[in-house]
């Protein structure tokens, strides 16, 4: 039971620091039912998680099978610095009522991967405000400048006479007080936060916490492209608040390839159970779309419902093995004759008239279920179902 559990831990992860005290924790847990805590951090900049958020979750959630209590630590004075890390400039600070609003969002999305038992939701705030004057100068004189500056997003900033306000100096001995506090025995977060992570263990040690957590850092979830990091920015993510048939969609749109990759990080099926799946997709018995098909309804049951996981499957193949109109689509309308081009970016299934008129041309956009190669087009009076690839549609009625 020890060595399963250490290898679902280590399951998908980039690097582990001090795996020896990991293995002692579980260990404690199985022979002597000894709980211990790990610590995630959440900076509460946005109220929408997509699945790149996730992974971390999902890794939480096998902690906590294996007997560990989750500190969900809500960054909410942190927030009001900013997190520097991978910025190329001092990041935006946000407002106590933006911070409130998101924090609520997150738990909410947070609790359908989590075990809300096994969960303590922790407020920095609490603590770190209590540090004072006195306190903040004894913790930022445990770190060099120079010591600082090693960090690769500040070298590069202070190398190109990029600002650095120092407010930004003390996010991470921030977010390695936060271990401190709580005395955590492991913290988990993305390679990007190496640094922050490790912290943690430096300040554990100067302050005399008698442990240093180790540190367990998960990879950037690629998105949708299976290139680039998932992101809202670059239009390549699935958002846990996306309905459930986008979300089934989605995860459908990914290529063979990246599926694996989205098993290992997203999914709760087990190692061996996905090994299986892949050696069925190798030797020929499984057609790699049906395993990418349990993927998603595995996805959209845990953000939705198993019922909403069957409409939406049922949903995609009749648009999409049948050819046929979607069953719930947006209507607008509009008074006059309008361009084709605009038309598509009103409807709200184009972001542009130029990525449009890009689509039109590439054979992409159908009207009434018919390709359209005029870049030109006007609308005339009468209702049209609009479509752009094989998910985006609208209907528009020219009055």
């Amino acid at each position: 039971m020890l060595q399963e559990a250490l290898r679902e831990i280590d399951r998908g992860s980039a690097e582990i620091i001090d795996n020896e005290r990991i293995e002692k924790l579980l260990k404690a847990y199985f022979d002597e039912g000894k709980n211990y805590t790990v610590k995630c951090g959440f900076d509460p900049t946005a109220p929408d998680l997509h699945l790149g958020h996730t992974v971390l979750l999902q890794k939480l959630a096998t902690f906590q099978k294996y007997g560990a209590v989750v500190q969900f630590l809500i960054g909410d004075f942190t927030a009001t610095i900013g997190d520097p890390t991978g910025k190329s400039a001092t990041r935006k600070v946000l407002t106590k009522d933006e911070i409130r609003q998101n924090i609520a969002s997150y738990t909410t999305q947070a609790f359908k991967i989590l075990d809300k038992s096994k969960t303590e939701i922790v407020y920095n705030n609490d603590w770190l405000e209590k540090l004072g004057a006195s306190g903040m100068l004894e913790l930022s004189s445990t770190l060099t400048v120079a010591r600082m500056l090693e960090r690769d997003d500040f070298s590069k900033r202070f190398a190109s006479n990029t600002p650095i306000a120092v407010s930004e100096f003390m996010y991470p001995l921030l977010q390695g007080y936060d271990s401190v506090y709580l005395k955590s025995d492991i913290e988990i977060g993305g390679t990007d936060q190496k640094f922050n992570l490790l912290m943690g263990r430096q300040l554990q040690k100067t302050y005399n916490v008698k442990k240093q957590q180790a540190v367990l850092m998960m990879p950037i979830l690629e998105g949708l492209d299976g290139v680039q990091k998932m992101s809202k920015s670059l239009g390549n993510y699935i958002g846990v608040s996306d309905k459930a048939n986008d979300m089934f969609g989605k995860v459908l749109s990914i290529s063979d390839d990246l599926m694996w990759r989205y098993f290992e990080l997203l999914s709760t099926k087990s190692l061996d159970e996905i090994a299986t799946l892949k050696s069925g997709v190798e030797d020929g018995s499984l057609h790699p779309k049906k395993v990418k098909e349990d993927l998603a309804s595995e996805i959209t049951t845990r953000f939705h419902s198993e019922e909403d996981a069957q409409n939406a499957k049922a949903e995609f193949e009749k648009v999409h093995a049948k050819s046929q109109i979607p069953t719930d689509i947006t209507e607008f309308s509009c008074d006059g004759e309008i361009w084709i081009a605009k038309a598509l970016v009103d409807c709200n299934i184009e972001p542009s008239t130029s990525q449009a008129r890009r689509d039109i041309k590439q054979g992409a956009v159908k009207i009434n279920q018919e390709k359209i190669s005029d870049i030109q087009l006007q609308l005339q009076v009468g209702e049209y179902v609009l479509q752009v690839g094989k998910r985006k549609f609208a209907k528009l009625k020219v009055n």
